[in-house]
């Protein structure tokens, strides 16, 4: 009985991240190949490495941004490989973000990107604490599966 509810918990938990448009097709697919049943634990896996990549890429981002002299070659390069990873897990919400820092670091504004990445960051701890909720709900419906 508590894995029923456990799941009913993760399946409003995906609606909604679907629903505020958190998430887009891309983590179905992402979804559809765990589905398989091969592959268990393959989202969370998916989710860690990308919370681990972006933790470190927007951390990096705001090393670039504390200089004195911004090298915005290097923030578009480090914006491109956010938008990149948040697209493949369908993080929509963090890849919309990167998108609009684009024009920041195009018109070398030091107080745009800023303003851009606090957007990106907290996009970003939204999917974040969305993501590790999945994952946790998920440890602990496997819990009470029977082995």
């Amino acid at each position: 009985m508590a894995a029923n509810a456990l799941q009913a918990q993760l399946n409003a938990l995906l609606a909604s991240m679907f629903a505020t448009g958190m998430v887009d097709d891309q983590f179905k697919q992402l979804q559809s190949l765990e589905d398989g049943g091969s592959a268990s634990g393959f989202v969370a896996e998916v989710a860690t490495l990308f919370i681990e990549d972006a933790d470190r890429i927007i951390a990096d981002i705001a090393a670039l941004l504390d200089q004195p002299a911004v090298d915005f070659d290097k923030v578009d390069a480090h914006v491109h490989q956010l938008k990149g990873s948040s697209s493949s897990v369908g993080a929509q919400k963090v890849k919309l973000a990167c998108m609009h820092f684009r024009q920041f670091y195009e018109a070398k504004s030091k107080d745009g990107c800023l303003m851009a990445l606090a957007l990106v960051r907290s996009e970003f701890c939204d999917v974040r604490s969305k993501f590790q909720t999945m994952m946790q709900l998920g440890q602990q419906i496997e819990a009470c599966s029977p082995k």
